[in-house]
């Protein structure tokens, strides 16, 4: 398939989703609230031809302790310790993902890694994190537990959707940009807080990404390298689940 049938095939995908209204207030990374958009969002459920569920056969343990992860009621659960990762059983290249989230600490951390190389996964030990681009998963209570362990000014990321590369994975973000320049930053506020599902939709494509939070394109960044690789999930010092994990692999 050219680049020319790819997009009109995703054109005319994406004109058949469902539009849902999206209203209310969202909390900012900085603790204030932000009005929502009253534009319709698209809301990708997972459901259709080619989207597989996974679950726990899906995934295989690198450097995490056997208790780290738990799989109950089709959820997946992670107590946070040690920091690591579980990776695909399998790699991907151009795939759709979507995914819901939620912490259950204040200031919790953690992220879905796409690209994840080989390289990088066997050398890892406990409290080791991959090579890859990162999706990051985060509370908005980050924004102050970072304030007071530090006494800085977390201008360098936010949490509500940043997608960056980590180790000497490379990826050009799509503005807004980070300070240093290495994050995408969201183009709006949309996450929800502590205890509350977030929904992310993933298209990772020819070495692009694009991360929509609860239903709208926030971030994203285009030339990722590695453009093929393990799906990571991170534990990293705090409590979080998922549900509802699909994949959808493309040409």
């Amino acid at each position: 398939m050219n680049n020319r049938e790819f997009n009109i095939q995703h054109a005319l995908l994406f004109s058949m989703i469902l539009f849902i209204p999206v209203n209310g207030v969202h909390q900012s990374a900085c603790g204030q609230n932000t009005p929502a958009t009253s534009l319709p969002a698209a809301l990708i459920d997972g459901s259709g031809p080619g989207w597989e569920a996974w679950h726990k056969d899906h995934f295989v343990n690198v450097n995490c302790n056997e208790d780290t992860w738990s799989w109950p009621d089709g959820e997946i659960h992670c107590t946070g310790n040690p920091v690591g990762v579980i990776r695909s059983a399998k790699k991907l290249t151009n795939f759709e993902l979507v995914v819901e989230w939620k912490h259950l600490e204040d200031g919790g951390n953690s992220g879905v890694f796409l690209w994840a190389t080989d390289e990088s996964l066997s050398k890892l030990k406990p409290g080791g994190l991959p090579a890859g681009i990162e999706v990051q998963v985060l509370d908005h209570g980050y924004t102050e537990k970072y304030r007071k362990a530090t006494g800085k000014e977390p201008d360098w990321f936010t949490t509500n959707g940043d997608v960056f590369p980590t180790g000497n994975a490379k990826m050009t973000p799509f503005p807004p940009v980070a300070p240093d320049g290495s994050r995408s930053f969201p183009r709006k506020n949309l996450s929800k807080g502590l205890g509350e599902w977030n929904h992310y939709y993933v298209r990772a494509i020819n070495g692009e990404v694009r991360l929509w939070v609860n239903g709208e394109e926030v971030s994203g960044g285009t030339g990722c390298s590695p453009a093929t690789g393990f799906l990571c999930l991170e534990s990293e010092g705090a409590p979080v689940q998922f549900r509802n994990l699909r994949v959808r692999e493309l040409p």
